[in-house]
C-alpha cells in the first residue's frame, strides 16, 4: 500500500475510534511497529492527531474538518438508505444494522407493515411513533461509540428468527479482506445475521472501499447485494460479475 493512502485509512481509523494504540495501529495494517510511528508522527506534526501513553487520539482541536465531513457525506448516505428501503416489502422480516448509513432507511419504512430486528439504538427510538413497525430489540450493553446493543446473548436472539432482508453496515470493505468492522462482539453479531438471512445488503458509501478494520465478519461474496453511492473500480465490478452479486449505485 502507498505510504500517503495508508496515512490517510490510519487518519481515518484514528478519527472514528478516538483513540487506538499503536499495536492495534500495527494489526489492523499489517506494518512494523516503526513503520506506525513514522506515519503517525507525521499525522501529529500536521495537527491532525496528537499522541497520548501507547498510542495517539484526535487532536480535539481540530475536529471541525471531521464534523464537516460527516456532513457533507450525509446526502450520500441518504441516498444509499433510500435505495436500500426500496428493496423491502410489506410484511418482511429485516435486520438493520447499527450505523448512519442504515440508519436513513427509516424515513423510507415508516409506512411499511414490517417486523425489525435490530441492535441500533438510534433506529429504535426513532421508529417510536410508528406503530406498523415490530421493533424487535438484541438487547445488552450499549457501546456508546457506536450507539449498538451488543450481547453474547444476542447470538441466541438471532438464531430464533428467520430474516428475510438484512441491511448491514461495514468499517471497510475490500477484496482481499471482505467486510469489516471494529469490535469483536459486534462482528460475532453482524456474522450471525449474515448466516441467517436469505438476502444480504451490504450499504458502504464509496470512502469505505479498500479500507478494512480489525476483524472480517463475512467475505464480499455472502453478500447478495452491495448499495454504495459511486461506481466501484472495474476490480469490484469484475468480482460483482463473477459472484452473483448485484451492485447498486444510488442517484
Amino acid at each position: 500500500m502507498l505510504k500517503t493512502k495508508r496515512i490517510k485509512q490510519i487518519q481515518d481509523f484514528v478519527l472514528e475510534h478516538q483513540t487506538v494504540s499503536l499495536d492495534e495501529l500495527v494489526t489492523v495494517f499489517d506494518v512494523s511497529k516503526n513503520t506506525i510511528r513514522r506515519d503517525v508522527q507525521e499525522l501529529v506534526e500536521n495537527g491532525l492527531l496528537k499522541k497520548v501513553y501507547g498510542g495517539v487520539a484526535i487532536n480535539h482541536s481540530n475536529l471541525i474538518s471531521f464534523h464537516d465531513r460527516q456532513i457533507q457525506n450525509k446526502t450520500e448516505k441518504e441516498l444509499i438508505g433510500k435505495a436500500a428501503a426500496e428493496f423491502v416489502e410489506d410484511d418482511d422480516i429485516i435486520f438493520i444494522d447499527s450505523g448512519t448509513t442504515t440508519l436513513e432507511m427509516l424515513e423510507y419504512l415508516k409506512t411499511k407493515q414490517l417486523t425489525i430486528i435490530t441492535n441500533n439504538l438510534d433506529f429504535i427510538i426513532q421508529a417510536l411513533p410508528y406503530e406498523n413497525l415490530n421493533v424487535i430489540t438484541l438487547g445488552g450493553v450499549l457501546e456508546r461509540k457506536t450507539k449498538a446493543f451488543t450481547s453474547v446473548k444476542s447470538m441466541d436472539v438471532i438464531k430464533a428468527y428467520n430474516i428475510n432482508k438484512a441491511f448491514m453496515a461495514s468499517t471497510g470493505i475490500s477484496l482481499s479482506n471482505g467486510v469489516t468492522n471494529s469490535s469483536p462482539l459486534e462482528s460475532e453479531i453482524k456474522k450471525n445475521v449474515v448466516e441467517r438471512s436469505s438476502q444480504v445488503f451490504l450499504l458502504v458509501d464509496h470512502l469505505k472501499f479498500d479500507k478494512y478494520a480489525l476483524m472480517t465478519y463475512c467475505s464480499l461474496n455472502e453478500i447478495d447485494y452491495l448499495v454504495t453511492d459511486q461506481d466501484p473500480t472495474e476490480a469490484y465490478k469484475e468480482f460483482a460479475n463473477e459472484n452473483n452479486l448485484d451492485l447498486i449505485v444510488a442517484t
